[in-house]
This record gives C-alpha cells, structure tokens and sequence, in this order.
C-alpha cells in the first residue's frame, strides 16, 4: 500500500527544537523544504501540511507531545480515512548509533513512549523509519538524554542524517519501502 502520510515524532516547543527526540519533525522540515510546502493547519492535535501534485502526501506533526503521539495520529487516520500502512512514523531510536537509518514495514515500540502510545492506539501495521541517536557518550537518564541537544561534535552527524532520512522517505515514496530499506539500512559509512 502507497504512503500517503509522513508523521514525524517530537516535542512541540521551542525548548525542544534540537533535542534527539525530534529529528522526526526535523526530518518533516526538510521535506516541508524540499516539497515547498509553507502552509500548516492543525487539525487532528497536529500541524499537517500536504505536497499537491499528481500524488499527495501530508506532512504530519503531531503536537501531543511524544508520549501521546497515539492520540494525535489516530484522530488524523480517522479524519482523513488512511490505513495504518498508509502512515509513515519517522522516530528516534537510542538503541541505534547516531546517524544510522532503520527502515521497517511494521514491528513493535521497543522502548520508545511515543511508538508505545501510536501501536495502543492503531496496532503495528504501520511503517517505520528509525534514526539513531545514540552518541558515543553514555548516559544515565534516558527522558534527559533524548531531551538534550546533540553535543557539539554530534550536530553535523546528526545533520547530515536527517538529510539522508528525507532522501530515504522521498525513496519510499517513489520506489517502496523494500527499496529504502535496502538501500539505507547500512552503517553511514557504508552508504553509497
């Protein structure tokens, strides 16, 4: 089934802007760029803006804050009548190293609040891209670790992955998930 929704995850506010758990609106921000999509309306406890053309896509941020994105992107599937495989979650994931893409059909939260919320409220039968925020620093905390800032060594790394997420969406979109995942579930340095 084609994508007709991206739903980046995050934190709405701008304390939130550059922590770890929102390269997923970060990564619709750049889409929003690339599509020259300007105009936002919140609806459905979200901002959606929407590429026109031949195909379709709204851009999604849910404003729920993370552990409640379930909310935000049920009442959008309701409201607009898409399918769970429709709706494409782009989330962090500190089980990955920073800059490392994963790309799934489906699959359950793991350890992550804000999947946690979206699979109690529409199962999990929707696609998935995960971005690595993981930085070679431990950490103790993890609420104040995914809310913190990438470290000043991190910021380009973690800059140049939501490039390539947008890249890998704009794959998915136009060749499907298969292809994306084949293509950019690699090591960063193993991209081509």
């Amino acid at each position: 089934m084609a994508i007709s929704a991206v739903i980046g995850l995050g934190n709405p506010g701008t304390e939130y802007e550059k922590s770890r758990h929102n390269v997923g609106f970060r990564v619709v921000d750049e889409l929003a760029r690339r599509w020259r999509v300007v105009s936002w309306e919140r609806r459905y406890h979200a901002l959606v803006g929407q590429r026109s053309g031949s195909r379709p896509t709204l851009l999604v941020k849910p404003q729920t804050f993370m552990n409640l994105s379930g909310d935000a992107v049920a009442r959008l599937c309701r409201g607009t009548g898409l399918t769970p495989p429709e709706c494409l979650v782009i989330v962090d994931d500190v089980e990955l190293p920073l800059g490392q893409l994963r790309v799934r059909e489906r699959g359950g939260a793991g350890t992550h609040n804000g999947l946690r919320s979206i699979t109690e409220a529409i199962g999990e039968a929707f696609p998935r891209l995960r971005l690595g925020v993981c930085g070679a620093e431990p950490w103790r905390d993890l609420a104040d670790y995914v809310l913190a800032e990438f470290g000043t060594d991190e910021a380009v790394e973690a800059g140049d992955m939501v490039l390539r997420a947008a890249a890998c969406v704009e794959m998915a979109l136009h060749a499907g998930l298969a292809r994306a995942a084949t293509h950019f579930n690699r090591i960063p340095d193993q991209q081509p």
